[in-house]
């Protein structure tokens, strides 16, 4: 017992642990996760490299079973798993794993779609011609260092004599204890280009380096989008880099079938499964949280990669196609860490230090290659000397050797007589007689010379630094032309980040809010078009004391500003306002803005673009007018912005979006309307806290009603009229004044008057002169005799081919084409354009105008018309 007693050694727990953990960690850090920032190899990848270049596994040579690498590997060099060996060995011949691949593979090594290889008994492989050319040409030169194996029996290269940065090449990746690496792929080309750069120029920076090594570059090509995360990771040594697949919206043809839009999908992410993606959007598709896809297959063959995603007719492609990149791993990030060996510790390299480090070890590598020729021709040229000394002493030496006892005998002798080395003894004693000839002996003499200028050069490259540099850049450019290739993926300059507004289609809508404050956004296309003088639908399912207040068409990508009665500006994009259907009440508006209880919205305008040469109109109930730069509101706040100064008792009640050139037709509600221009001399632009001025004279119970904006386009054309006409008050002229007037190229521009009991009309732009502010203002319509109590509810400019909405006090809109509802005079009282129930109005009136594709429609029906005719016309000619 106490003999053993005396083998215990006492020791604390922590400080065992401790001391445990860390040895643990060290092994893990240096042997297995991390690379060697000189050849960027781990020492698996370093040891199948040298069992195979030590198995004649050579380029040119025949392939070789993998299980007879992994055998080798295993029994000399690696003491761990065949699975860990053959799955580094795999992977270095994956062309979508490797930028450059190592190894070639005879077999099944796997696919893009995470399919595993083929068993290391049926696949075959060899080493590829760049591994040997850049990587294990000079390893017998006594460039690098060797240690014992695991066992002490064999020695293996602590490193490999590395011609090019492999480390940046084909990239690394691995976990460690405490820390990680995660290097990406980059071209051959560039990095010797960025090589030589710093070689002329030691004193380079990262951002200097760029100009030769823009980024990484992928195997599976793709896209990588910006350069922020590319300069942090080439600065710091981390960062993350935006890599997104290549996708294109092509047009499917099929056959018996229309036609229809597809995302075809040529190229993925750097380590993105292709089936695991595919697995993913049709996961996505039946949750429903990507609109628009009908199918989805994989059409990849050898000649490359193609995944088609159909859509359905009614979907947007691109919108469908960045929910993919915000929703899918075809977008992802490529998280940049840079860790690797400096000396046997870890270290995060930025990419000049990574090039200074992979420098000074070629630098070294080359001085002791040329100290190994150097030595030994300096031992050839030794024995050259003492055979040429032979030959010089031909006779005496063989009287020598003819007389000696035995062969040390002789050896001795000739060391001692002619003053040679025991090395130049034995090159004597073994030098076959046929090299006495003259012709021998002249060879020698030559190989001797040729040496000493041999000898000469390599000590000139050892003395000077220069020229170990020359070295490395044209053996560096060698391999750039024997095995560089064109960059794969694409540097993007926009760092791609996706709006909200880039995964929302920008279709039409319709804005509708409550005198309650109920909001609700509705698509255009819930309401088709109907004829006029019909009931319409149900637009809104609303409380008995509720009404509607406003009523808006827009694009879902728009800014809506919200204007209230106390001059106060709010801001909400359109796809931010709930979808609700027809029947739905909304939501409460204050849930989305923080508007107090005393204050209501008056007007809304939807804005697609912030411009510095639109501008806001605004007119108060008060009849103040005045014009704001839209630019002014750009930044709005979450509280809200002032957007007028208003006096005692007025209310901020209509704002329209204008241009310096338009002009403004203001109605009342008892029917009259007069027409200004917008310009600096009517109305100057002013301020966002000012109040205004005057926009128009009103009667006795008259109140402002509407505003509308005309476009430059017209201004012309009516200005001319200025002088010719008078205010016209008598029914007989204007009804005559209406059939006379005429405005060319806009004839398709009127002004609509609505009336709260269901009648309108429209009015030729002309038939509304133009007037100085502050006037009276002249009849806009007339109302029906027995709608004693009529009103214009009303007043808008609008085009041919534009579409009415109109939405009555109980909710029911009715949509319905301009074009249906005729001219008319001003003195007219038009017609019946929405059918009314007992106690209901017309409460808001909203123009939709055409969308661009209905407008290409129409143009090429017109197109296809003109066609027609004229080839009607040349064949009645005939």
């Amino acid at each position: 017992m106490s003999t053993s007693e005396e083998r215990i050694v006492p020791r604390d727990l922590r400080e065992e642990m401790q001391q445990s953990y860390l040895e643990y960690a060290m092994s893990v850090i240096v042997g297995r996760a991390l690379p060697d920032a000189r050849d960027g190899f781990k020492p698996v990848h370093r040891r199948i490299l040298y069992a195979m270049h030590e198995l004649g596994l050579m380029p040119d040579r025949p392939f070789r079973k993998c299980a007879r690498v992994v055998g080798e590997v295993l029994g000399k060099y690696h003491p761990h798993g065949d699975g860990a060996v053959y799955d580094a060995l795999v992977r270095m011949a994956q062309n979508f794993s490797m930028r450059s691949p190592l190894i070639e593979g005879h077999g099944n090594f796997g696919s893009i779609d995470n399919d595993p290889p083929a068993a290391m008994r049926y696949t075959e492989c060899r080493l590829q011609s760049l591994t040997f050319d850049a990587m294990l040409r000079d390893i017998d030169a006594e460039t690098v260092n060797y240690g014992d194996n695991f066992d002490g029996s064999q020695q293996e290269p602590l490193v490999l004599p590395a011609r090019i940065p492999q480390l940046l090449l084909n990239g690394s990746s691995g976990i460690a204890v405490g820390m990680a690496t995660n290097v990406p792929p980059h071209n051959l080309g560039e990095l010797v280009d960025g090589l030589i750069a710093m070689i002329y120029n030691p004193e380079i920076t990262d951002l200097e380096l760029m100009k030769y090594i823009p980024g990484p570059d992928f195997p599976t090509g793709a896209k990588i989008l910006g350069r922020s995360g590319i300069r942090e990771a080439y600065t710091t040594g981390q960062g993350s880099i935006t890599m997104r697949g290549v996708a294109q919206i092509e047009t499917l043809q099929q056959r018996g079938r229309p036609d229809k839009e597809a995302i075809i999908i040529t190229e993925l992410p750097y380590q993105t499964n292709k089936a695991a993606l595919i697995e993913k959007i049709a996961e996505m598709v039946n949750d429903k949280r990507i609109d628009g896809i009908s199918d989805i297959r994989d059409e990849s063959d050898r000649q490359g990669m193609r995944i088609v995603v159909e859509l359905r007719r009614d979907a947007y492609p691109r919108v469908v196609l960045n929910n993919l990149y915000k929703q899918t791993p075809l977008q992802t990030n490529f998280g940049a860490n840079m860790l690797a060996l400096v000396n046997s510790r870890p270290e995060r390299l930025t990419l000049k230090r990574y090039l200074e480090v992979f420098l000074e070890f070629r630098v070294e590598t080359i001085r002791r290659r040329t100290e190994y020729e150097l030595r030994k021709a300096e031992e050839r040229d030794h024995l050259l000397q003492g055979l040429l000394i032979a030959l010089e002493n031909l006779d005496g030496i063989i009287s020598l050797i003819r007389h000696a006892a035995d062969t040390p005998t002789a050896k001795q002798e000739l060391i001692e007589g002619f003053e040679l080395s025991e090395v130049q003894a034995d090159a004597i004693l073994q030098m076959q007689l046929r090299r006495l000839t003259a012709l021998e002996a002249n060879k020698i003499q030559a190989e001797h010379d040729e040496l000493q200028n041999v000898i000469a050069d390599l000590q000139d490259i050892l003395a000077r630094r220069e020229r170990i540099l020359e070295i490395i850049e044209n053996e560096a450019l060698e391999l750039k032309e024997r095995h560089g290739s064109p960059r794969r993926t694409e540097i993007e300059h926009s760092d791609g980040e996706l709006e909200d507004t880039d995964l929302i289609a920008n279709e039409k809508a319709i804005i509708l809010l409550t005198e309650q404050g109920y909001i609700k956004r509705m698509p255009v296309n819930t309401f088709d078009a109907q004829n006029r003088a019909t009931r319409g639908k149900s637009g809104a399912k609303m409380k008995e004391d509720d009404g509607i207040d406003h009523f808006l068409s827009c694009c879902d990508h728009d800014s809506i500003l919200f204007f209230s009665d106390r001059g106060v500006v709010y801001c909400l994009k359109a796809y931010q306002i709930p979808v609700a259907s027809r029947t739905a009440r909304g939501v409460p508006i204050v849930q989305m803005l923080p508007i107090p209880k005393q204050e209501r919205i008056t007007s809304i305008v939807a804005v697609s673009e912030f411009t510095d040469n639109d501008y806001l109109v605004m007119l108060t109930t008060g009849g103040y007018i005045k014009k704001t730069e839209l630019s002014a509101f750009s930044n709005i706040r979450a509280n809200g912005l002032i957007a007028i100064s208003l006096g005692e008792g007025d209310e901020l009640r209509w704002v329209r979006l204008a241009k310096v050139d338009d002009s403004i037709i203001i109605g009342s509600r008892l029917g009259m309307a007069i027409h200004f221009r917008t310009d600096h001399k009517q109305l100057r632009p002013l301020g966002r806290a000012t109040r205004g001025v005057k926009s128009m004279k009103l009667g006795k119970k008259d109140e402002l009603i509407s505003m509308d904006i005309l476009p430059s386009t017209i201004v012309s054309s009516i200005a001319q009229l200025d002088s010719e006409e008078t205010e016209i008050e008598d029914e007989a002229l204007l009804e005559t004044e209406a059939e006379e007037i005429t405005v060319e190229n806009n004839q398709e521009l009127a002004i609509m008057v609505i009336t709260a009991g269901g009648y309108g009309k429209r009015v030729p732009v002309s038939q509304f002169r133009l007037q100085n502010r502050a006037g009276k203002g002249i009849i806009a319509t007339k109302f029906k005799q027995h709608l004693a109590s009529d009103e214009v509810v009303g007043l808008q400019v609008v085009n041919e081919n534009d579409e009415l909405m109109l939405i009555t006090s109980r909710g029911i809109i009715i949509r319905q084409a301009v074009n249906a509802i005729p001219n008319q005079s001003r003195s007219a009282t038009g017609v019946r354009v929405q059918r009314l129930d007992d106690e209901d109005a017309i409460a808001a009136v909203a123009i939709v105008p055409p969308s661009e594709k209905e407008v290409e429609t129409e143009l090429e029906v017109e197109t296809e018309t003109e066609v027609e005719t004229s080839v009607e016309a040349g064949d009645s000619e005939e």
